[in-house]
């Protein structure tokens, strides 16, 4: 399961109570595709399948599905707030080699 650091915490937390919908959590997955093989994928989501792997960071629900809960194991997710090279990053152990966009891996 994808761990969030402190920053990564409370940038979510501020996004998600901008939407203003009650029991979001941050969905993560992986999806085939992208440069590298495979590529992540986060979006604000309502919905929970059986299978699916849910964490709290504080106020913050994190949810993955079965399969990509493999490939996030051990991974982190990060946030810098930065004029250049800001936003969220993935520094994922499991990722062999990742592109030069950082948005995908194999």
């Amino acid at each position: 399961m994808i761990t969030l650091t402190d920053h990564a915490s409370v940038k979510v937390k501020e996004l998600m109570d901008a939407e203003g919908v009650e029991e979001l959590a941050l969905r993560v997955a992986v999806r085939p595709g992208g440069c590298s093989g495979f590529s992540y994928e986060m979006f604000f989501d309502t919905e929970r399948a059986t299978d699916d792997v849910e964490t709290s960071y504080g106020p913050v629900k994190v949810v993955v599905d079965a399969s990509s809960a493999q490939l996030l194991s051990g991974a982190t997710l990060d946030y810098k707030d930065s004029l250049q090279g800001g936003g969220f990053s993935i520094n994922n152990p499991n990722a062999e080699r990742t592109c030069g966009c950082g948005q995908s891996f194999s």
